[in-house]
């Protein structure tokens, strides 16, 4: 059982793989079904599961972004930043004696950039002889569909925050193009090219995230904030750090050592380590991608300005039913300090 982008038609029975009513054996209701099990009406003997399976999921996108919630019906978020400047530099330029007539002055250039939103709309119809079968048999129908209608709201905002989409020019956590692009470096084994986690010693893993930790932190000047404090990557890769011990005679995991002895540690910041499935194969060449960033509002964020609200529900005379319209407005991904994201592909 899977969800499924069904498109913007009317949607008819949509069932899981070993829920559909095809799956079910049929009653036989005729003279010999009758004389040899009784006349029993069609349901009489059936045992009602009341639990409604709904199709197996999951999302990581509230854990992997600062979301920032209000804000309207905007077209555009901006994001105010400056840069500053003094005559003759910060070093010996600021000397001074006594009889000097002038001083340097302080320049600042301010600077705004904008980013995208876009709006969401759906909608959810009951029709008026399915709700008052509902009141027969304890369903809410309309509950039923506005479940749906959420999990299809959530798998926007996954798709949202970790690739965006092409289709409007937006990108993610995952595809940035300003992100720095590194390859996990090689195994150190005789003629081994190998650069996957799994061919590596625990201290060649330590090195690949130090590094990209460090990379980054290079690049924002060794601002003490801006310490990368998240990492991310496909579930491979994580469930093997999580599993595997450092040795033999170690009690500790890869992942725990990792999570102890990491550079980002060190400088006071605390390093999370996950799994995301939009790891997979997002790097150069269809490589798994591992992504290190600082998940702090001030570096990045993305902007739920309207959280999915029923806007408006109205009879359908027309269509014997009742109508109800949802919307919602986003930004894309906001990233306010690309330097500070690492990618590493081939993990």
């Amino acid at each position: 059982m899977a969800f499924q982008n069904v498109g913007t038609f009317d949607l008819g029975t949509v069932g899981g793989q070993s829920a559909r009513v095809g799956n079910a054996q049929n009653f036989a209701m005729d003279t010999a079904g009758i004389a040899t099990g009784q006349a029993f009406l069609t349901s009489e003997l059936e045992k009602r599961d009341m639990m409604v399976r709904t199709p197996l999921t999951s999302y990581t996108y509230t854990r992997d972004i600062p979301i920032r919630v209000g804000g309207g019906w905007a077209e555009f978020i901006s994001a105010m930043q400056v840069g500053y400047g003094i005559t003759g530099g910060s070093g010996d330029g600021l000397f001074h004696a006594g009889g000097s007539d002038g001083i340097p002055m302080v320049q600042a250039d301010f600077g705004k950039g904008l980013f995208k939103t876009h709006m969401v709309a759906a909608g959810t119809r009951v029709m008026w002889i399915d709700m008052q079968r509902g009141n027969m048999t304890g369903r809410n129908l309309d509950s039923l569909l506005r479940d749906g209608l959420r999990m299809t709201y959530d798998k926007h905002m996954e798709e949202n925050t970790y690739t965006g989409f092409s289709r409007y020019g937006t990108t993610g956590l995952l595809n940035n193009p300003d992100a720095v692009v590194t390859n996990a470096s090689e195994a150190e084994a005789s003629g081994s090219a190998a650069t996957a986690f799994k061919s590596k010693r625990p201290d060649q893993i330590l090195a690949d995230v130090n590094a990209a930790i460090l990379s980054a932190w290079e690049a924002a000047e060794y601002d003490r904030d801006a310490v990368s404090n998240h990492i991310i990557m496909p579930y491979e890769q994580f469930n093997y750090l999580a599993t595997t011990r450092v040795s033999d005679l170690a009690e500790k995991t890869i992942l725990t050592f990792l999570s102890e002895n990491n550079v980002a540690k060190q400088n006071g910041a605390d390093l999370y380590i996950g799994a995301t499935s939009w790891c997979k194969g997002a790097g150069v060449d269809g490589k798994d991608r591992m992504v290190v960033y600082c998940n702090k509002e001030r570096y990045l964020a993305m902007d739920e300005l309207v959280p999915l609200t029923r806007a408006m529900t109205g009879a359908n005379t027309e269509h014997f039913c009742f109508d109800t319209a949802y919307a919602g407005n986003l930004s894309e991904v906001e990233v306010f300090y690309d330097q500070t994201i690492v990618y590493v592909d081939g993990i």
